[in-house]
């Protein structure tokens, strides 16, 4: 009989499956292997849909781009995507003029807001040793009353970004980062001014889990009601939820409000992935990369992007990407510039 504490388990999609607020939710792990010297990878391109290459094959996907790995110009409207990268380098670039190398540990979290175009490269830096990439894009509703806010570009360094280690009776350790929300001590960096995760009443939180072999760790319960609650256990080989015994790869609705047991039953380390919060509980309408209520909103956002390209793209290729041994950094729009360990392209 399944726990109380447990509503739903599925098996992992791909996106995976996602509730109100979250619109879209998907992990990305690639084996690129070395660089060219363009930064593309040092392999052969052949049997692979070019432009469209989602095969994995050889353990990586080039997705839309040519001759570099990632997403070349495209735009959003309506919605936010927080970009969480544990392994690998992304370059950005937008139609505000921001641009930024980040990765290692650090979040993006843009707000499309009435619209922006935007791209997200994946440069292989490295010539003498693999490139591996790990990230996650999570997309987030926007609430009507902030469809059309002004786009908003915010960086959570690593360095910033909080977490708690939890060591068990045993002596095993649980790890977690706190990207959003709170947990006990640790604070989330504050989101975007009109994300929903802003509201307090989103009691919205985005936390990674790590628990070593044999760890065992209770999660807290949320305390706004009306609170919905996904576990995604992505990575590890054997877990124990509220008593319950969890497949591999499975995503795992919980009541939020409960304190959660969660027990590495295995050899392995065990990862997750928590999406918290309160529905918006608006009419999502969404084509493509805009999100709106209605579909006579979607019909506006096209005609817009026609008309604007919501700015246009100064930036000349569709797919640019910063010099080899730039480390991490962010130029905004309005020219403010934030750098982070600049010789960390050596690393």
């Amino acid at each position: 009989m399944m726990s109380q504490s447990i509503l739903h388990i599925s098996p992992l999609s791909f996106p995976w499956q996602t509730m109100d607020p979250f619109l879209f939710c998907v992990h990305h792990l690639d084996n690129y292997p070395q660089g060219n010297a363009q930064m593309g990878p040092k392999a052969s391109l052949a049997g692979r849909q070019m432009g469209s290459d989602f095969s994995n094959k050889d353990g990586w996907s080039m997705y839309h781009g040519q001759s570099i790995p990632g997403f070349p110009s495209h735009p959003h409207r309506g919605f936010e995507t927080v970009t969480i990268v544990r392994q690998g380098r992304i370059d950005h670039s937008d139609s505000l003029g921001a641009t930024a190398r980040f990765g290692d540990g650090d979040v993006q979290w843009l707000t499309a807001g009435k619209g922006i175009v935007h791209c997200e490269m994946f440069p292989l830096r490295h010539q003498d040793r693999a490139n591996t990439c790990e990230l996650f894009q999570i997309w987030l509703n926007l609430p009507a009353q902030d469809k059309m806010c002004e786009p908003h570009f915010t960086m959570f360094w690593r360095e910033q970004i909080q977490s708690v280690r939890h060591v068990d009776a045993n002596g095993y350790a649980t790890d977690v980062l706190v990207v959003a929300g709170q947990l006990g001590n640790a604070q989330g960096l504050p989101p975007p001014p009109h994300s929903w995760a802003s509201q307090a009443q989103s009691d919205l939180a985005i936390f990674t889990i790590r628990l070593e072999a044999g760890a065992r760790w209770t999660l807290p319960g949320a305390t706004q009601a009306g609170t919905k609650r996904q576990l995604y256990f992505f990575a590890g080989q054997s877990l124990n939820i509220a008593g319950q015994s969890i497949a591999q790869r499975s995503v795992v609705e919980v009541v939020a409000q409960d304190d959660l047991d969660i027990h590495n039953t295995g050899s392995q380390v065990v990862e997750l992935l928590m999406l918290q919060a309160r529905p918006i509980a608006e009419p999502v309408a969404q084509y493509g990369p805009f999100v709106m209520n209605t579909q006579a909103e979607i019909h506006q956002a096209f005609e817009d992007y026609r008309r604007t390209e919501f700015g246009g793209w100064p930036w000349g290729a569709s797919d640019p990407v910063h010099p080899r041994e730039a480390g991490r950094f962010a130029r905004h729009a309005d020219g403010r510039l934030e750098e982070r360990d600049v010789d960390e392209a050596k690393a």
